[in-house]
């Protein structure tokens, strides 16, 4: 699997990495265990985790896999802090939350250092200043060798960006995960202009659509799908549109011409767009996995792009519509 730099750092990630949003919840011991060695025998190097998924216990099973099924040595590990429980989004980057909870995440994963450490969302009751302090102590100490965000706007990204800028005992941010996808390309107007400009490497999580660019809502909502489940439906349904639907029509038509799969041409089209370091895969089974992994060997042809560009551009209108012709 191609390797890339993240951003304009040093550190190479694969261009498709592993999400591991279901381990220990969804997905057991066993079957993470088969995701895993799927996906390191595919060539991947980047495991994307978090202290909140499985309330950690997706970083304690990784913990396991590296144990024994996978050397540490040979995966990117990225795992994020800051996202506090409950509902709606709320988060705690204040420095003493964020240091506690690196530790805590270095325990569950038995190790000295995570690869790549993110602020998991904005945090508008603590100071900028205050968390990126945190995010270069974490660099500074060994405990995190790069920083990124998650749902950062764009604004924030410069921001960050601008306070390491011209000193050196400060670490730049490396990466910015945001949803991505040929149904949510919201990023464009402002936060992939602004990565790519700040040097910060686009990770993109739910390459997917959330499960709707496979194609298997086309038909209705298959009862043991997750739009289906009363935990997710809440998350598929704003996917299931006429928008939607119209471009899901479109992938499947282009996937029909090249004798493809809708999951495999939505992929790539995420895959090697302009500032995407890596498009994270989340599957519950290691059959899912693989099927995702077999677009690794997919290249769209130009004229294929170009058709599903514009069956989901985004509607720009004041004032984004004349800052994105300029």
């Amino acid at each position: 699997m191609e390797q890339r730099h993240l951003g304009r750092t040093g550190l190479k990630v694969s261009r498709l990495g592993l999400g591991t949003m279901t381990w220990g919840r969804d997905t057991d011991e066993h079957e993470a265990a088969e995701q895993l060695k799927a996906f390191v025998d595919a060539g991947g190097t980047l495991v994307d985790t978090s202290d909140g998924y499985a309330d950690g216990g997706a970083e304690y099973l990784l913990s396991r896999l590296t144990d024994g099924l996978v050397a540490r040595s040979e995966l990117v590990i990225a795992t994020k802090a800051g996202a506090l429980g409950g509902p709606g989004p709320r988060h705690d980057t204040s420095r003493g939350h964020l240091l506690a909870a690196l530790d805590a995440s270095l325990r569950r994963l038995g190790t000295d250092h995570v690869d790549l450490w993110q602020v998991a969302g904005y945090d508008p009751t603590t100071p900028m200043e205050e968390t990126l302090h945190a995010l270069d102590l974490a660099v500074g100490s060994g405990r995190a060798r790069y920083t990124g965000f998650c749902d950062y706007s764009g604004w924030q990204l410069a921001k960050a960006a601008a306070w390491h800028h011209g000193d050196p005992s400060r670490v730049p941010p490396a990466a910015a995960q945001l949803e991505y996808s040929l149904l949510q390309r919201g990023l464009e107007r402002e936060v992939l202009p602004a990565a790519q400009d700040t040097g910060i490497g686009l990770l993109a999580s739910s390459p997917l659509g959330r499960g709707v660019l496979t194609g298997k809502y086309r038909h209705g909502v298959p009862p043991e799908s997750r739009g289906a489940s009363t935990y997710h439906a809440a998350v598929v349904q704003p996917y299931l549109g006429e928008r939607s639907r119209r471009i899901v029509d479109a992938l499947a038509t282009a996937a029909d011409g090249l004798a493809s799969s809708p999951l495999k041409v939505a992929l790539a089209w995420v895959r090697d767009r302009p500032g995407v370091a890596s498009a994270l895969v989340g599957a519950r089974t290691a059959a899912q996995l693989q099927a995702a992994l077999s677009a690794e060997a997919l290249t769209l042809p130009g004229e294929i792009r170009g058709a599903l560009d514009d069956v989901s551009a985004p509607v720009h209108r004041y004032p984004d519509q004349g800052w994105t012709e300029l």
